[in-house]
């Protein structure tokens, strides 16, 4: 676990160096803001109508046998990036190309990397593993957004893709070596060196022979608690996590402040953001109940974020609302991967997958809207409401019908249902 989570720090950082710099190459090779937002939506795109394809590819091929292809398959992408940029042969056709290539793979990649991670440790502790995981990615991304400028300005923009295609290598390379923990998923089927293996069923019919994209859509939909929590983290992803917008809006005007302000309260979002991934690794068993309250106490607290009236109020109410919403993704991430049996996690991941990229790219349009009807103050207040609300509500009507009293047969009945059950038998 700690070569793995080694890895992915490495991985994490080289991703997020690449897409620094992708965007600012995109500026350089067009001079559009509006060409930048499309490469991203276009490297996004694939995991719409992909992502279930690629978690049932995940629950019906060999986990580690998946991850170390798909990251090899990156680090190719990245390297032959970097051969274009260093011979000046990259147009914005090859690049929307290679991002459409990189998010096509992603769909596979992501939930095999994650289901990966889950089967290192023992299955108690899997939440504890998210949490490590959610560490892993915020440090990465702070580490992966300061190297870009440095690596750029003293080695140019196609280094920053050729380290990108390193630390896919060096994931690639750690894999083989990974010996899932006995008694996770994926290790209790085939048992561990020095140890039992656990005995095998006869079956009319191996039921990983039929893994359909169906199946998991299926659960999904029949699951109420996979889709209270696709409820709160798709209304809690428009109205209250793009603070890269709204804050920057809320910063450069009401507050009167600059870049600089922005940075500090970036970086005060990003300390947040690892001290909830740190705390969220000390759960052991999430509920969607937990996931709803953190992610409205979260919501309460933009609001109040909404409302400052200096920019020293709103560092200092920054930091509890991202170590809050932190705390909730990884507390929701944990219920996703555990919730579904086994041989399902994958294609539901696949699904989720292609709900978050609803979320992703039809939000900024939508809190933009927001943004210009009621303003950065408007859009804070506003959006956190609506979250807090929508979620209390849920929490009312799942409350209510707890209360309904269950019917009780009456005697007559009963003994109509035994003598039907006694003939059944």
């Amino acid at each position: 676990m700690r070569w793995w989570s080694f890895a992915n720090f490495l991985s994490n950082a080289g991703t997020w160096m690449q897409l620094t710099v992708q965007n600012l190459l995109v500026l350089e090779i067009t001079g559009s803001a509006a060409a930048t937002g499309l490469s991203m939506s276009v490297q996004a795109a694939p995991a719409l109508f992909m992502s279930v394809l690629g978690g049932a590819a995940v629950d019906r091929w060999p986990r580690k046998l998946t991850a170390a292809v798909s990251q090899a398959l990156l680090g190719a992408v990245a390297f032959t990036t970097a051969v274009l940029i260093a011979l000046d042969r990259l147009d914005m056709t090859s690049l929307m190309v290679l991002a459409a290539v990189t998010g096509t793979i992603a769909t596979v990649d992501g939930p095999a990397c994650a289901l990966l991670g889950n089967d290192l440790v023992l299955a108690e502790d899997v939440p504890s593993a998210i949490g490590v995981g959610a560490l892993v990615h915020n440090a990465g991304r702070l580490a992966g957004a300061a190297l870009a400028g440095i690596t750029v300005g003293f080695l140019g923009t196609a280094a920053a893709y050729a380290a990108n295609g390193l630390s896919f290598l060096f994931v690639t390379a750690v894999i083989p070596f990974l010996r899932p923990a006995y008694g996770a998923a994926g290790r209790a089927r085939a048992g561990t060196r020095g140890a039992p293996a656990p005995p095998v069923i006869p079956r009319r019919r191996d039921r990983h022979a039929d893994m359909t994209v169906r199946e998991g859509l299926v659960f999904f939909a029949r699951r109420p608690r996979l889709v209270a929590l696709a409820s709160i983290t798709g209304i809690s992803s428009v109205f209250g996590r793009n603070y890269g917008l709204t804050l920057a809006v809320l910063v450069t005007g009401p507050l009167a402040g600059g870049a600089g302000a922005f940075g500090a309260v970036s970086t005060v979002l990003a300390v947040g953001g690892i001290l909830g991934a740190v705390l969220g690794a000390r759960l052991r068993r999430p509920t969607v109940r937990a996931v709803g309250a953190l992610a409205a106490t979260g919501a309460l607290l933009q609001v109040v974020a909404g409302l400052s009236p200096s920019l020293a109020v709103l560092l200092i109410m920054v930091l509890p609302m991202a170590v809050v919403q932190s705390l909730s993704d990884t507390a929701g991430r944990a219920v996703l991967q555990t919730d579904p049996p086994a041989h399902l996690r994958g294609r539901v991941l696949g699904v989720w997958g292609s709900i978050g990229t609803v979320w992703s790219l039809g939000g900024p349009p939508v809190l933009g809207l927001l943004l210009e009807l009621a303003g950065a103050r408007g859009a804070l207040v506003t959006g956190g409401l609506l979250i807090a609300t929508s979620i209390g509500a849920g929490f009312l009507l799942r409350a209510r019908r707890s209360r309904q009293p269950v019917p009780v047969p009456a005697p007559g009945d009963e003994i109509a249902e035994r003598k039907a059950l006694s003939t059944a038998a």
